[in-house]
C-alpha cells in the first residue's frame, strides 16, 4: 500500500513510555501515525483525518475532549485485555467500535504469576540481595522459603489467563481450586486437575496460595477486603496480575502487617506506580513489579499486531475479530 494510501491512526508517543521504535514499524505498515504530542499542535488540522486510535499503556486517554476532534473515528483498538479504562458505551455511541486483544496475552501473564509466586515463595529476591550484598561473607541458611510443590492454590477468575496458570501449577504437582462466574467444562477441569469451588470464601480458606486474574468491573472492585483477607491462612500469600483495584490495598496493608496472611507479590497496584511513601513499599512480606505481566518482546509485538488487524478490519467496515461488546 502507498504511504499517501494508508489510513491515518492517533498514537501516545514513540519512546520507552509509549512504543518501541520496532513495535511502533508494525502500526506503521498499515497506518500513517501522528502522536499525540504532535496532534494537539494542531488538532483541526489532523483531526478529521484520524480513523483509529491506538491505546497502549492507558494512553491517549479517549476523554469527551479528545474523540470529539476525531469526526472520522472509526475504532478505538486497545493493547491488553483489559478496558476498565475506556467508557465503551460512550465510545460506541459515537458509532465507534472498540477492540481489544485476547488470547495473545494469556501465556505471558500466566508465566508472570507463576514467577510472582515462585519468587515470593522461595524469597528469590531477598536471597540475591544476601548474595550480591558487599557485606556478605558467608552464607546462612536464611531466608526460609515456603514449599510451592504439593501445596494448594486457589485461582479467582479461570479465564484464559487463569486457565494458563492451572496448567503451569499442575506441574508443581499443586492442588488445584478454582472461583469463576461460570464452572468449567469437566474436560477442561480433568484437563488441569482443577477443582470447582462455588462459593470463594471455602477457596480462600482452603489454599495456601491465591492468585487473582479476574476483569476489573464494578462487581470486583475491592473483591479482596478486609473479610476475604481474614479468612486466608495466616501463612498464606495473594498474588494479583489482574488490577490493583481488585483488592482493597488498606486492608492489604494492615493485613501484611498483622500477620493475617503472610505474603503478597504484586504486578498491578492502585496508582501504578504507587506514591514513594505508600506502606506496601516497606513491607518485607511485599513483592511488586510494575505491571510488566505482557512485557517480553514475543508477546508484546502478537499485542500491536492484533490492534492493527482489529483496526484494519474497523476502518474497512470489515467484522472486527476482538470487538468489545457492553452487555
Amino acid at each position: 500500500m502507498m504511504e499517501e494510501d494508508k489510513p491515518w491512526a492517533l498514537i501516545s508517543e514513540v519512546s520507552e513510555h509509549g512504543y518501541l521504535e520496532e513495535v511502533a514499524d508494525i502500526i506503521k505498515q498499515h497506518f500513517r501515525i501522528i502522536c499525540h504530542r504532535d496532534f494537539l499542535q494542531n488538532p483541526q488540522l489532523h483531526g478529521p483525518k484520524i480513523q483509529a486510535v491506538f491505546v497502549w499503556q492507558n494512553l491517549p486517554e479517549t476523554e469527551p475532549s479528545l474523540l470529539s476532534l476525531l469526526p472520522a473515528l472509526k475504532v478505538v483498538s486497545n493493547g491488553g485485555v483489559g478496558i476498565d479504562h475506556l467508557d465503551v458505551r460512550y465510545i460506541n455511541s459515537l458509532g465507534v467500535k472498540v477492540t481489544n486483544t485476547p488470547g495473545v496475552v494469556s501465556d505471558a501473564t500466566a508465566d508472570m504469576a507463576m514467577g510472582l509466586l515462585l519468587a515470593s515463595a522461595r524469597k528469590i529476591v531477598e536471597g540475591h540481595q544476601i548474595a550480591v550484598d558487599p557485606k556478605t561473607t558467608h552464607i546462612s541458611q536464611y531466608p526460609m522459603g515456603v514449599e510451592v510443590t504439593g501445596s494448594t492454590l486457589g485461582i479467582v477468575g479461570m479465564g484464559h489467563i487463569g486457565y494458563k496458570i492451572a496448567g503451569r501449577c499442575k506441574g508443581f504437582d499443586m492442588k488445584i481450586l478454582y472461583h469463576n462466574r461460570n464452572r468449567r467444562s469437566v474436560e477442561d477441569e480433568q484437563a488441569v486437575g482443577a477443582t470447582y469451588c462455588e462459593n470463594m470464601d471455602d477457596l480462600l480458606r482452603s489454599s495456601d496460595f491465591v492468585v487473582l486474574v479476574v476483569n476489573l468491573t464494578p462487581e470486583t472492585t475491592g473483591l479482596i477486603s478486609r473479610r476475604e483477607l481474614s479468612l486466608m491462612k495466616p501463612t498464606a500469600t495473594l498474588v494479583n496480575v489482574s488490577r490493583g483495584l481488585v483488592v482493597d490495598q488498606d486492608a492489604l496493608v494492615e493485613a501484611l502487617q498483622s500477620g493475617t496472611i503472610g505474603a503478597a507479590a504484586l504486578d498491578v497496584t492502585h496508582p501504578e506506580p504507587l506514591p514513594r511513601e505508600h506502606p506496601l513499599l516497606g513491607l518485607p512480606n511485599v513483592l511488586i513489579t510494575p505491571h510488566t505481566g505482557t512485557n517480553t518482546y514475543t508477546t508484546i509485538f502478537k499485542m500491536v499486531e492484533k490492534m492493527v488487524e482489529n483496526a484494519l478490519a474497523a476502518v474497512k467496515g470489515q467484522a472486527v475479530p476482538n470487538e468489545v461488546k457492553m452487555k
